[in-house]
């Protein structure tokens, strides 16, 4: 899929009163950033608990539990949020002193994912008397019904959009349910159940508890490692609030503060703690702890969070970065297989706009994974399916700017009732389940929704750079300045930017990722770049003189040697010498 360098519009009068570096002031400008305001990252500026709808009746359930000497257990999900928000209830509620508190992960090649009956049965087993699912239940009527009729009461915390209707549940907190007024739309299943702790923490102080039970009032800034590793692993908008959790986490982690699993976690994937970004945390920790979700049992991951022993986290490290590496073999295998097929579908010109693909041999626990990995290259709304039993399909879909894929499926399960037998998630990511025999027909259906809803404009990949940079502006210096500026990701993202360059050398490394070194033109020093997992058959090409390219700002630390280096992220050929 060809791609086009595009470059983001900015208001010039934005920000232009402000003492900030004048790149920064149009990198932020060009995010819609027009005041101070927006750019805090102080703890006292984050919204407050109680905008949350449910909130009150969240912690009036959670208090009756806890003076009754009730046990609560969490109920959790299987990728990196789930797991943080697991690990945080769990921890939070160990800290205010509950003694009865376990927590439960269906294992999705089992049980699949939320609040489902099945689950309920598992969990019954451990004698709970309140149940507080975390990252999941918003779409679990049956699961919610199943476990009122067993003698439990249940506490949905959520962010995942509603459907129609809406389990009935003791209480639901969720920015994103009916006649919830939380400004924030944006928060992680973390950030939810962060939220429902403070508010619980603020009605124990109210009623004396600490004092009462001769308990230390805890600090709720130790939970916000989690919450900034659960919000940036789940690709949720970094809105101004999401900002500041992120922030106030990872300044945390960088002043030796985190937790043994999160340290250990950071070391394995070989990052410098001391000067973690979200980029570390969102390439390099989050893979790892998804993987024990995606091969094995997240209860694996939420142990590494959740022990204070440094040994412990360094082991339990150890074992998830092997399953990472498990895993990257197993997408590697299965990314050929769809390039391979897609190849035909391109040469036969039946290339549809919205994408779906299943193999038989396909592993359940790899298919977000692979559906990213598609989406990107074609730019096109992607579902990748595998075999969940002998009659069902678990799916997993990806989109692109333009189409809000939750709502894609609600239309075609309206349009074609039975088609699909569950879904849910959000507008660019989701999943779902339905017969082995209802495949074609699906994917037929999919595809007419996706050319009804977005044009041939929406499947041309672009690359959004903020322009291009001056001589001046390749200063180690001023990547300090960005890399620390604020927390960068989605809908916030890291600058980008473009320019030309003279091509002086390229090689490969490491048999994929190629290195060049360019120059920028009417200047006579050269600057290091490295373009990661080429295409083998295009690259190097030793032909070429001058490059087009959208490039990050970074530096190479080698030894006692920094040095500014270029991330590519995209290559034009300027000339066909």
């Amino acid at each position: 899929m060809k791609k086009t360098i595009t470059r983001r519009t900015f208001n010039d009068n934005a920000l232009i009163d402000t003492d900030l570096h004048p790149l920064l002031k149009r990198i932020y400008a060009a995010r819609g950033v027009s005041s101070l305001d927006e750019l805090s990252q102080e703890l006292n500026d984050l919204l407050p608990f109680n905008q949350l709808k449910g909130i009150e009746d969240a912690i009036s359930v959670l208090y009756n539990a806890m003076n009754k000497r009730q046990h609560v257990l969490i109920l959790g999900d299987f990728d990196a949020d789930g797991a943080t928000s697991a690990a945080l209830a769990v921890t939070a509620l160990r800290s205010f002193g509950l003694e009865k508190i376990s927590y439960l992960v269906p294992n999705r090649f089992e049980y699949g994912y939320g609040l489902t009956p099945e689950i309920v049965d598992v969990a019954h087993k451990y004698g709970p008397h309140l149940i507080v699912t975390v990252d999941n239940g918003i779409a679990s009527m049956e699961g919610v019904d199943h476990a009122k009729s067993l003698g439990m009461n249940v506490i949905i915390t959520d962010h995942h959009l509603p459907g129609k209707a809406l389990p009935k549940a003791d209480a639901i907190v969720n920015p994103n349910q009916p006649g919830d007024t939380f400004p924030s739309k944006n928060l992680a299943g973390v950030g939810v159940i962060f939220y429902v702790m403070l508010a619980l923490r603020a009605h124990l102080r109210t009623v004396s508890w600490f004092e009462a039970e001769n308990i230390t009032e805890p600090n709720m800034g130790e939970l916000l490692d989690l919450v900034a590793l659960g919000t940036v692993a789940d690709v949720v908008p970094l809105d101004k609030n999401n900002r500041i959790l992120v922030y106030q986490g990872l300044k945390r982690m960088r002043s030796g503060k985190a937790r043994p699993g999160i340290r250990a976690l950071i070391e394995v994937a070989k990052r410098n703690i001391s000067k973690v970004v979200t980029n570390d945390l969102g390439f390099g920790v989050a893979p790892r702890l998804n993987a024990a979700g995606r091969l094995e049992d997240m209860s694996l991951g939420i142990e590494c969070l959740l022990t204070p022993d440094k040994g412990t986290a360094d082991r339990i490290a150890i074992r998830l970065d092997r399953l990472n590496n498990e895993r990257k073999q197993i997408e590697s295998t299965m990314q050929a297989q769809a390039s391979t097929a897609l190849q035909k579908l391109q040469l036969k010109g039946e290339l549809p706009s919205g994408l779906c693909l299943y193999d038989q041999s396909w592993h359940q626990g790899v298919i977000g994974i692979l559906a990213s990995r598609v989406k990107e290259k074609f730019h096109r709304p992607t579902i990748i399916f595998a075999q969940s039993n002998a009659q069902e399909l678990k799916g997993s879909a990806r989109s692109i700017p333009g189409l809000h894929i939750r709502d894609a499926m609600d239309a075609v399960a309206s349009q074609y009732p039975g088609l699909i037998q569950k879904f849910g998630g959000h507008a660019m990511a989701a999943g779902l389940s339905l017969k082995s025999e209802h495949y074609e027909a699906f994917s037929k259906a999919f595809a007419e929704e996706v050319d009804r809803c977005i044009s041939p404009e929406d499947l041309q990949g672009k690359i959004v750079s903020d322009g291009e940079l001056a001589p001046q502006d390749f200063d180690i210096a001023l990547v300090e300045i960005l890399k620390n500026a604020t927390p960068w990701g989605q809908c916030f993202p890291e600058p980008l930017f473009d320019n030309c360059f003279q091509v002086i050398e390229q090689r490969v490394l490491a048999e994929k990722h190629l290195k060049m070194i360019l120059r920028l033109p009417e200047t006579d020093w050269d600057i290091e770049a490295i373009a990661f997992n080429v295409d083998r058959e295009k690259w190097p090409d030793h032909g070429v003189e001058k490059l087009r390219i959208a490039y990050r700002l970074d530096i190479n630390e080698f030894g006692n040697t920094r040095s500014l280096q270029l991330i590519v992220a995209h290559i034009e050929i300027l000339n066909d010498t």
